[in-house]
């Protein structure tokens, strides 16, 4: 879990917070977190894309959704004896009751 927040999350992290702080021109007087910047960042992007440079954050964007979703399934599958043993358990305690007995305890609250 230590490497995943490592080499996913902390990178994800830096580029969101950079576009983040760049689009608002929060740049704290360095030139790297102007508009300016993120306006240049993203023309240069684009002509070496071929393609219009507005839409680059929005295609990183849903980059960054789908490798989440591969990224949890491969984790997931890593895990799924633990996890299927987890939905066990969470089925046969719903089945018996516990989970409905704790509903109706909650619903009669004052």
């Amino acid at each position: 879990m230590r490497y995943l927040l490592i080499f996913w999350a902390l990178p994800l992290g830096l580029f969101w917070g950079w576009y983040g702080l760049s689009y608002h021109d929060i740049n704290f007087g360095l030139g790297f977190f102007s508009r300016e910047m993120n306006d240049l960042l993203f023309r240069i992007y684009g002509n070496i894309l071929g393609i219009d440079p507005t839409i680059i954050p929005g295609m990183v964007a849903r980059a960054c959704v789908l490798d989440s979703f591969i990224l949890m399934a491969i984790i997931a599958f890593r895990r799924r004896r633990s996890l299927w043993a987890w939905f066990k358990e969470k089925r046969t305690a719903y089945r018996s009751g516990e989970a409905a007995a704790d509903v109706r305890n909650l619903s009669s609250a004052p």
